[in-house]
């Protein structure tokens, strides 16, 4: 098929008419006070519209839900309010909450969510939920295929409150906390429950279960009684102070603590009811959490997800250009961290470069306009001669068809500043990205696609295959899933705010699978899936087109009816390196370059039943690698004592044998993760991770006193030790410590 067939069939397929709508809820204006507290003593919940008959999706999609739900809505000038009323078959049970805290995920917990596409654009909406101890989760949805992001944090109130037989959610939304069209008389709406006693998930407007239950594609209509009024102005400040005591023992040992304060703070406000201008002057992460720790036995950088609250609402109109794992536009961990080029010849050591100010203008234009806006300065490093950095990036984006759209996106890092007169310094230097992006989802979700083209610039270099290309499209139905990808990426593509592990490759994907729903027995669903995906590159010594990398597998997916999972893998890799490589990745004899590889594996993992109090994963590996052998055993187990504890302990074992005179090694990393949410408002988090590959011991600690909404006191200690000593025995050795204590404070202007 040609690309130009091929992008008139995606153009074709975008077109389909909209899926999905059959329910339709009437919201009416109240003035009667309402009190959020789990009771339903107010009047006007006997008067609104009900909306009940959910609809299972988990276990089966053809029935009404064993356990029904029934909402009601209304509204004030200043809330979107909500209740919720669930029934279970039995009058005396245990509901299963994992803990207190804000943003919970799981599917086997006692929630009920709420789903507001506010735009109506089948891609984008909120996403509310409480759980039955009344703790809260907000987050955003992007892309139309049912992903949320839980880091995004508003303001907004619920409660719930146990009966014998049911229990009830009750909450109020403030339209400030939204973004929506003023005028408009019509949202998209859905709503979903998670019931544990019969691990029941169901939904008010149908959803076929091949599909995610956050699906956009299948909603209802919230039909408000008159047109939506701008909720006035909506201005937020979010100051912060901080104190920080830290010791560098690695760099300087000599020296004792050094002590700091920092003042700072974030702006958020509402230009438009859709569109929102967020401001920060000096922030401050300290209480992000940290990243979880890997085992890297691979060739490239890895990727890790963006937590920094600054850059998550609306981050997808900015980070989902691009090709999400070869080829991203703009990634915005690349901004607060920078590669020394100046003292460091190899260009591999990356060092924290301090946020002093940045603005984002992010949103809805209208309903198939959105509209992004991001410029970001960074500080000087004048210790090492690196100038101050200035991160501009413009994205644009319109609806197109059902639920399709097309969009573009620039991207500029240049310095202006020149630390200590630098000679050096190169005031035109510049890396630029220019990319376009089609994104397809047709109105019932079966068929998604992908197209895009990215250029980028350097002041520097005038080189040729300075440009990225993608293409994928695939076939969800419910019996059949079929995908087909290409990927081209130039030797001298450089999105240096971006995510580009690696250049000149061509690589194609093909996966065809089919799922099989048992009408009886243990296995409620199970697929088969085939997998091959090829990569071509061109060699360094001769600069021939070779096979660089090929995965072929035969994968098989079984979940059963009490929620646990079963996956397994056979196949076999083909590998070539154009580079030396040392596959232990423990700075041990490499791998010649122009070497190649065909080695078979064996992966599989099992996922218990997350609705006891007592649960565990447990995934091993075995088979060849490279010219050697890997073992590999892994899993997690987790408790519970809820709602108040939560323990995790994770091990992730790797044993390589290879022949000399190759290293051997015995790589372990283990994890260990206590929360204890002794309220709704007062939590405590430790997260222990040793990892010999990496030779460090981390401790990071957090104790967080929510004292009003989106307010809180954080008090956070880390420590890092190095393990191995030069004689590479085992030996604790401080590397550096920081204790901080921050205080936020969320105010409505």
């Amino acid at each position: 098929m040609s690309k130009t067939l091929l992008y008139t069939f995606l153009i074709s397929m975008s077109m389909l008419p909209c899926y999905g709508q059959d329910l339709v809820y009437q919201i009416k204006k109240t003035n009667i006070p309402i009190k959020i507290d789990g009771v339903l003593d107010e009047a006007i919940w006997e008067q609104v519209d009900v909306a009940h008959n959910f609809f299972q999706y988990f276990p089966n999609d053809s029935s009404e839900a064993e356990s029904q739900t029934e909402i009601r809505m209304t509204y004030d000038d200043q809330f979107l309010y909500f209740s919720a009323k669930m029934y279970n078959k039995s009058e005396d049970r245990e509901y299963v909450v994992p803990s207190l805290r804000r943003d919970f995920d799981g599917s086997q917990i006692d929630a009920i969510s709420f789903i507001f596409d506010t735009f109506q654009d089948n891609t984008n909406a909120f996403q509310f939920g409480v759980n039955s101890y009344g703790a809260q989760r907000e987050g955003m949805m992007a892309g139309g295929f049912g992903g949320t992001s839980w880091s995004w944090d508003n303001k907004w109130y619920a409660e719930a409150k146990q009966y014998p037989g049911y229990w009830i959610a009750e909450g109020a939304i403030p339209f400030k906390s939204l973004r929506f069209k003023e005028g408009k008389d019509q949202w998209n709406i859905n709503f979903f429950r998670q019931d544990s006693e019969f691990g029941e998930q169901s939904t008010w407007n149908k959803i076929p279960r091949n599909f995610s239950i956050t699906s956009l594609a299948f909603t209802g209509i919230l039909q408000w009684d008159q047109p939506l009024k701008k909720p006035g102005s909506n201005i937020s400040l979010i100051p912060y102070v901080a104190g920080e005591t830290s010791r560098d023992y690695a760099n300087d040992n000599q020296s004792g603590p050094e002590s700091k304060m920092n003042i700072g703070g974030d702006a958020k406000i509402a230009i438009s009811s859709g569109l929102n201008l967020d401001l920060t002057v000096n922030p401050d992460f300290s209480q992000v959490d940290v990243d979880q720790q890997v085992t890297n036995l691979d060739r490239f950088e890895l990727f890790f997800p963006e937590r920094r609250q600054f850059f998550l609402e609306n981050a997808d109109l900015f980070s989902n250009f691009g090709h999400p794992y070869y080829a991203k536009s703009f990634f915005s961990r690349r901004i607060g961290i920078v590669r020394d080029t100046v003292s460091d010849p190899n260009n591999s050591r990356v060092i924290p470069n301090k946020i002093l100010y940045g603005a984002r203008l992010s949103g809805k234009l209208d309903n198939n306009w959105r509209l992004g806006l991001m410029n970001m300065q960074t500080e000087a490093l004048e210790d090492i001669n690196l100038p101050g950095y200035n991160y501009s990036v413009a994205a644009i984006q319109r609806k197109v068809f059902a639920r399709s759209n097309v969009g573009a996106i620039f991207v500029n890092k240049q310095s202006f500043d020149d630390p200590n007169d630098n000679p050096n310094f190169d005031p035109s230097h510049f890396n630029r990205v220019l990319g376009f992006d089609y994104n397809l989802a047709t109105a019932d979700n079966k068929w998604v696609g992908k197209t895009m083209y990215q250029q980028s610039w350097d002041s520097d270099t005038l080189d040729s295959e300075e440009y990225a290309h993608a293409l994928w499209i695939a076939y969800k139905g419910r019996k059949w899933e079929v995908e087909w990808a290409h990927t081209i990426v130039g030797d001298n593509f450089n999105a240096e705010v971006g995510f580009v592990p690696r250049n000149g490759l061509f690589r194609i994907e093909n996966i065809l699978a089919r799922n099989f729903y048992p009408k009886n027995g243990i296995v409620n669903f199970h697929q088969t899936q085939l997998y091959l995906e090829t990569l071509w590159g061109d060699t360094e010594s001769s600069g021939q087109t070779v096979k660089s990398d090929q995965v072929m597998s035969i994968n098989e997916y079984l979940q059963f009816q009490n929620t646990s999972e079963f996956s397994i893998s056979l196949g076999k890799r083909f590998t070539y390196l154009f580079n030396s490589f040392d596959p232990t990745n423990t700075d041990g004899q490499p791998l010649p370059a122009d070497s190649h590889y065909d080695y078979y594996f064996v992966w599989a993992r099992f996922d218990s039943d997350e609705r006891k109090v007592f649960s565990y994963s447990v995934v091993g590996q075995a088979g060849q690698y490279f010219n050697g052998n890997r073992y590999r055993l892994g899993g997690e187990l987790s408790y519970r004592i809820q709602p108040i504890a939560a323990f995790n302990i994770n091990v992730n074992y790797n044993k390589l044998i290879m022949p000399d005179p190759y290293n051997n090694a015995d790589l372990l990393l283990i994890g260990s993760r206590i929360d204890l949410t002794m309220t709704k408002k007062l939590f405590f988090t430790s997260f222990l991770q040793y990892n010999t590959q990496a030779e460090n011991f981390n401790i990071n600690t957090r104790l967080q006193w929510r004292f009003k909404p989106v307010s809180d006191l954080f008090i956070v200690y880390t420590d890092n030790y190095a393990t191995m000593d030069t004689n590479q025995e085992f030996n604790l050795q401080e590397k550096n410590r920081a204790l901080v204590i921050k205080l936020t404070y969320w105010l409505n202007l």
